[in-house]
């Protein structure tokens, strides 16, 4: 998740009291909250009186005397690095200190009272589930909010997210991101302001062979049935016409089971497709589609001639990654601090080892490149889990001071209507590269470009694997 605090603003104090400089926190590119630097000395304080001053990275100190234009902008960066730090650091990142901060920063910067509400969450076919929930609850309790209306059991709810989506005209989702511990839920969406943005439950996970947890349950079944007939309709699963003939028949059958085994047999099941975008592979400024899943992200390109090719990168050979930023001046070239900001520009950059030896950055440029960050952790997370034998249920934490009040009344997940035709003109795909021999590197080095250490993401699921795994 990415942190960053782009601007600042000169605001008045409550009751005509002086005027201060006001921290404005974005999540991935949005405005989450808006905070004083003495708010975050405050939480500066009490991660250090929790975590000890040793753990905490270092934070911009108090100044006598009015800051100068230029200060407050060193102090900006000062403030972004270290909200950077902290978010990164599995103990302080995860800290219910540091997340509670960050949610009542955004329920008071929003401006929205603790009151009970309805929320439209939608499922991966469309679906509405309207829950009623606090403006004030976390993530964590709408999505026990979710399950419990869909009378999903609570081992499974961590096999389920929430994701932050927008609707395209198509009907289509882009995903946003997925929600976080650190936010409200309702605030998140609402404060957005368009009806364009949406939650949708869709499953967290990679390895297909977790499957099998889910669909001992029915409503977890038809969650992962509902979800795969929406991938397929979308295109986001690969389907030839007999393979379609196929889900089709089971489809009719009603037999869900062997519908969802013989989709986890297709190229792509499970893969989360973003929007089309630029990479520099094979070649600069070329078109690509990313999709994510398997533990790999793959790219289709369109090459001259028209044939569709695809190139699949092993998260197992991203020896690091990171995600960049940069916005691009007004004209003019110059810009005051904070002020007179175009669009921002997102960059994800991995370093892959392409052949015995030899490591190559390869650069995706996308409005999702964050969430595509999220996704390759998350699947460097689930690899090391399953390699130590561990199991990615989650132990959910119950609210203290009471539970959510919810309806008694339970919704099952409606059957989705038989699959369409599929594209005759949609290609078979192709290989763009054969198999590579490679070494295993120890160790994380300095990338090969001007990124700080601090923004490059180390993949233990690379340091860990031997020649073999290659």
């Amino acid at each position: 998740m990415h942190f960053s605090i782009p601007e600042t603003e000169s605001r008045s104090g409550d009751s005509g009291g002086s005027a201060y400089v006001a921290y404005n926190i974005h999540v991935n590119g949005v405005l989450h909250c808006r905070v004083r630097y003495s708010q975050l000395l405050g939480l500066h304080e009490q991660l250090r009186k929790e975590y000890g001053a040793n753990v905490l990275p270092a934070f911009p100190p108090k100044k006598l005397f009015s800051l100068t234009p230029a200060e407050v902008e060193q102090r900006r960066e000062q403030l972004e690095k270290y909200m950077q730090a902290v978010r990164q650091d599995p103990l302080l990142g995860s800290s219910e200190t540091f997340n509670s901060f960050l949610r009542r920063a955004q329920q008071e910067t929003q401006q929205v009272p603790t009151e009970e509400v309805s929320l439209e969450v939608l499922l991966s076919n469309g679906q509405k589930v309207l829950v009623s929930v606090l403006t004030s609850d976390q993530t964590e309790d709408v999505l026990e909010a979710v399950a419990a209306k869909l009378d999903l059991p609570d081992d499974l709810i961590g096999y389920f997210s929430l994701f932050l989506v927008r609707e395209k005209e198509d009907g289509a989702f882009s995903f946003v991101r997925k929600l976080q511990e650190f936010e409200l839920p309702y605030v998140s969406v609402t404060s957005l302001r368009s009806q364009e943005y949406k939650i949708v439950l869709r499953k967290s996970y990679w390895d297909s062979a977790y499957d099998d947890d889910v669909m001992e349950n029915r409503v977890g079944l038809n969650l992962l049935y509902a979800q795969t007939v929406s991938d397929i309709e979308r295109g986001w699963i690969l389907v030839t016409k007999e393979q379609h003939r196929q889900l089709k028949s089971l489809q009719e059958k009603v037999s869900k089971k062997e519908f969802l085994r013989l989709a986890q047999t297709l190229r792509h099941y499970g893969y989360l497709r973003f929007d089309a975008c630029v990479a520099d592979f094979p070649e600069k400024d070329c078109p690509v589609v990313v999709s994510a899943g398997n533990s790999e992200l793959s790219l289709q390109l369109r090459l001259p001639g028209q044939q569709l090719r695809e190139g699949s990168f092993r998260v197992t050979r991203m020896r690091c990654w990171r995600v960049t930023s940069s916005v691009p001046l007004p004209s003019g070239g110059t810009s005051s601090p904070g002020r007179g900001r175009g669009e921002v520009r997102l960059e994800l950059a991995f370093e892959y080892l392409m052949s015995k030896d030899r490591l190559q950055w390869v650069t995706i440029t996308s409005p999702q490149a964050i969430m595509m960050s999220i996704c390759l952790q998350s699947m460097v997370d689930e690899l090391m889990v399953k390699k130590s034998g561990g199991s990615i249920r989650k132990m959910l934490r119950r609210r203290v001071g009471g539970t959510l009040r919810r309806s008694d009344s339970q919704q099952a997940v409606k059957s989705p209507p038989l699959l369409e035709s599929p594209d005759a003109s949609r290609e078979s795909m192709v290989k763009l590269s054969s198999k590579l021999s490679a070494v295993s590197l120890r160790g994380i080095g300095s990338p090969s470009t001007d990124a700080s250490a601090s923004d490059v993401h180390g993949n233990f699921a690379f340091e860990g694997i031997g020649d073999e795994d290659l």
